[in-house]
C-alpha cells in the first residue's frame, strides 16, 4: 500500500512540471524608456501679412532761392507731424534667416512752419506733405518669436512747397533706409517697432517778391512782384509702431 501511494505522488509532481513546461514563459525585463524632451515648436515668419502703423515724423526743408539782384540764398526749416495709415507684406523663412518685401501708405501731417531765414526775404513759405509711402525689402533674424530686421527701398511723397500763398505740389520719389525690430505675440498677430529715414529729393517751384524786404533786395519799387525761383528739398525721420496679421503658407 505504501509502495501505491509513493507511486501515486510522483506521478502527481511528475505531471505537474510537464504542465508547467508547456505554459507560456514570462517576456525577459524591458529596459526603461529613454525620456524624450517636449520641444516647443520654434515660430514660423513666412506669410502674407496685412496690418496698420503710426507714429510720429521729423525733419528739416532746406530751401534754396535765386531772387533778382541779390543772388542765391538758402535756409532751413524744420518740420514735424503725426502719419497714420497700412501695411501690406510678405515673408519667406530659411532657417533663422527672413526674407521679405513690404510696401506701406501712410497719410502724413508732416509740415514745415512758415516762417525761416530765408522767408525773411522771399516771403511766407512752407513745405509738407500729407501722404506718404514706401516700398522696402527686408532680411531679417529670427530668434524664435523675435525678428531684427534692416529694410530699405524707395521712398514716395506729395511735396507741397506754398510761396506767398501760391501752392505747388509735385509727387516726389527718394530712398528709404532703417531697421526694426518684431514680436510675435500670438499665432498670427505681430507687433513692430521700427525707425526709417527718408530723403525725397528735391522740387523745383517759382515764387514771386511780395514783400518790401525781397523787393528792396532785388532792386525793385516797393510794390512790384519780381519773381524768382526756389529749390526745396525735404528728409524725414520717421518713429512707427504696428501691428500686423500673418497668413501663413
Amino acid at each position: 500500500m505504501k509502495r501505491i501511494f509513493i507511486t501515486v505522488m510522483l506521478s502527481i509532481v511528475a505531471g505537474g512540471y510537464a504542465f508547467a513546461a508547456d505554459l507560456p514563459q514570462p517576456p525577459p525585463p524591458q529596459a526603461p524608456a529613454a525620456y524624450v524632451p517636449v520641444v516647443a515648436p520654434v515660430y514660423n515668419w513666412g506669410g502674407i501679412y496685412v496690418g496698420i502703423n503710426g507714429g510720429w515724423g521729423w525733419g528739416s526743408a532746406k530751401w534754396t532761392a535765386t531772387v533778382p539782384g541779390v543772388g542765391n540764398i538758402s535756409g532751413t526749416a524744420n518740420d514735424n507731424g503725426g502719419i497714420v495709415g497700412g501695411t501690406l507684406g510678405l515673408n519667406y523663412q530659411m532657417n533663422a534667416l527672413v526674407l521679405g518685401v513690404e510696401g506701406d501708405w501712410d497719410y502724413s501731417g508732416i509740415n514745415t512752419g512758415t516762417s525761416s531765414s530765408i522767408c525773411n526775404i522771399t516771403g511766407t513759405c512752407q513745405t509738407g506733405n500729407n501722404w506718404l509711402a514706401t516700398l522696402r525689402g527686408r532680411v531679417g533674424w529670427a530668434a524664435d518669436r523675435v525678428l531684427f530686421y534692416g529694410t530699405g527701398g524707395g521712398a514716395f511723397a506729395n511735396v507741397q512747397t506754398t510761396l506767398n500763398g501760391t501752392e505747388t505740389t509735385h509727387t516726389q520719389a527718394g530712398w528709404t533706409a532703417g531697421a526694426g525690430v518684431e514680436w510675435a505675440f500670438a499665432d498670427n498677430w505681430t507687433a513692430k517697432v521700427e525707425y526709417l529715414y527718408i530723403d525725397l529729393g528735391s522740387q523745383s517751384a517759382t515764387g514771386v517778391c511780395s514783400n518790401a524786404a525781397c523787393n528792396a533786395a532785388a532792386g525793385g519799387a516797393p510794390g512790384a512782384t519780381l519773381p524768382f525761383s526756389i529749390n526745396a528739398g525735404l528728409t524725414e525721420n520717421l518713429f512707427r509702431v504696428g501691428v500686423n496679421y500673418k497668413f501663413n503658407f
